[in-house]
């Protein structure tokens, strides 16, 4: 018993001692850096803004544009053009017609852009990805009627987009400079070579005699224009940004880096 009496003093002694010694305890004083409390030794500069941040930025968007005086013209003629005449007539065009006929209509003229993907994914030597759309092609032009239906993505054969710009990048081919397309938008002479011969490609098969037909009935050419315009939901301005153009001239030519890799 006297043991368990010793103990229990020693402990309180103990604590006694430490409390003691917790009251002279010298208190934390601050760094001479402010580093126990940064915030209050960090200093703003109001002068600084959105801009003057993006501007600091720009030679991590640097692409290789020495046409970049004729290029930014053609830019602001589209971005004029896109908010005076194509979206007006996108937009009537998404009043006047029913949800199932506009998706019908896109997925015709997805059914033909097929033709190009398939033929640039042989050369490619893209295997899996050459089977792949052919089952595409093969389903929606039969099941899907002509493509007017996608049956195709439901089974599990996504739509994989191929171009003879991305052949011709698989094959080592450069870039070149950038350049921007009266109406089409972003492009650069690589790209822009691969555009005529897709076209020329697809009117030479004549894929469901739609080329042979189109050439007669121009305004076959113009609804796929509008189509097209219809699915893509880029919008000048939408950045809110004045370097706008630099943005949009590095993310594509990044994506189509991307494109080419894959």
């Amino acid at each position: 018993m006297a043991k368990h009496l010793l103990l229990i003093a020693a402990l309180f002694c103990a604590g006694y001692a430490n409390a003691d010694n917790s009251q002279t305890a010298t208190p934390v004083v601050a760094d001479e850096d402010g580093f126990t409390q940064p915030l209050k030794r960090l200093k703003f500069n109001p002068g600084l803004d959105q801009r003057e941040f993006e501007r600091s930025t720009l030679n991590a968007l640097n692409v290789y544009d020495p046409l970049e005086s004729w290029n930014r013209r053609v830019y602001h003629f589209n971005y004029r053009f896109d908010q005076w005449v194509f979206l007006p007539v996108v937009d009537g065009y998404r009043y006047i017609t029913p949800s199932f006929l506009r998706t019908g209509v896109s997925n015709f003229f997805n059914n033909l852009g097929d033709v190009p993907n398939l033929v640039n994914s042989l050369l490619q030597f893209k295997g899996q990805r050459s089977l792949n759309t052919t089952a595409r092609l093969l389903v929606n032009t039969t099941i899907g009627i002509g493509g007017l239906w996608d049956p195709a993505t439901s089974m599990g054969l996504p739509r994989q987009s191929e171009d003879f710009g991305q052949t011709l990048g698989f094959y080592g081919v450069p870039g070149g400079a950038y350049f921007v397309l009266p109406i089409l938008g972003p492009s650069n002479l690589r790209d822009t070579a691969g555009l005529a011969v897709d076209y020329t490609t697809e009117s030479a098969i004549n894929f469901l005699n739609v080329s042979e037909v189109s050439s007669n009935h121009p305004e076959l050419w113009v609804l796929r224009s509008i189509d097209k315009r219809y699915q893509t939901s880029f919008r000048y301005g939408q950045l809110d940004s004045p370097f706008e153009y630099e943005k949009v001239r590095y993310v594509y030519t990044e994506s189509r880096k991307l494109q080419i890799a894959e």
